[in-house]
């Protein structure tokens, strides 16, 4: 069974479980994301030192492995949400709500393909026989490359978070199940995410806007697991949209 079948039939069972586990995937997404990237890569690699980066990397290669681990359980539970978020705003705009699920799948492929690049130190630093044309400084300062490659193509992947987030919140406003100030954050996040088009204006602005994201993020998955949608109200909209209620 494909998961558009699956998501499809929760959602006609219920609007406000399929939105309450919609905040179970979203939460995870986040803890998950939190973790790879504060408490893995944050603190074993060191920006423009690729001698301690490669260190750090082969004394904690276990806490390596288990950060790109952790990131790819990121991404599933992202593909997860975004499909479910689909069938959910689908009342609100059915033609929106599937160009953003599009938005929302480019970028988790982008960021699923640029943890390849996270992994590769491991790899480069490995010891492997046929490694042994390179020095080992050319092995480090490979190794810093990729994961600065894997660090870019995360940035181009919230430009696409970014358009998906700017729908996902005018659906969310122009929805009467869900509290429209939700959605109005939802887009002054998504325009903050946007900031990546110039990767320089991003990378500067980066703290304010994870900031701002997450508290937009942490309102709509607390709103999501307590309160879910309006049943009623979803099931109007759905029934006024064409759709079997």
């Amino acid at each position: 069974m494909s998961t558009a079948v699956m998501t499809e039939r929760i959602t006609e069972a219920s609007p406000r479980l399929t939105a309450r586990i919609t905040g179970v995937f979203y939460l995870i997404t986040i803890l998950t994301g939190i973790f790879a990237q504060g408490f893995v890569s944050e603190r074993l690699v060191v920006s423009g030192d690729a001698a301690a980066t490669a260190t750090n990397i082969l004394a904690h290669s276990s806490l390596f492995q288990l950060g790109f681990a952790v990131y790819l359980v990121e991404m599933a539970c992202q593909i997860a949400m975004t499909a479910l978020f689909y069938d959910l705003l689908k009342p609100a705009g059915r033609i929106v709500s599937l160009l953003a699920a599009f938005l929302g799948f480019a970028g988790c492929v982008i960021k699923t393909l640029s943890r390849v690049f996270f992994i590769a130190p491991l790899i480069v630093l490995g010891g492997a026989h046929y490694l042994s044309v390179f020095s080992v400084e050319q092995l480090q300062a490979l190794s810093l490359l990729f994961l600065k490659v894997n660090d870019r193509g995360a940035a181009i992947a919230l430009v696409f978070f970014g358009f998906y987030a700017l729908l996902t919140g005018y659906l969310i406003i122009r929805s009467t199940f869900l509290p429209r100030i939700l959605g109005v954050v939802s887009v002054i996040a998504g325009l903050g995410w946007l900031t990546f088009l110039y990767p320089p204006l991003g990378y500067r602005l980066f703290p304010y806007v994870a900031a701002f994201g997450l508290l937009g993020a942490a309102s709509l998955i607390f709103w999501l697991l307590v309160f879910g949608v309006n049943e009623q109200r979803w099931k109007e909209q759905a029934s006024a949209a064409g759709m079997r209620p």
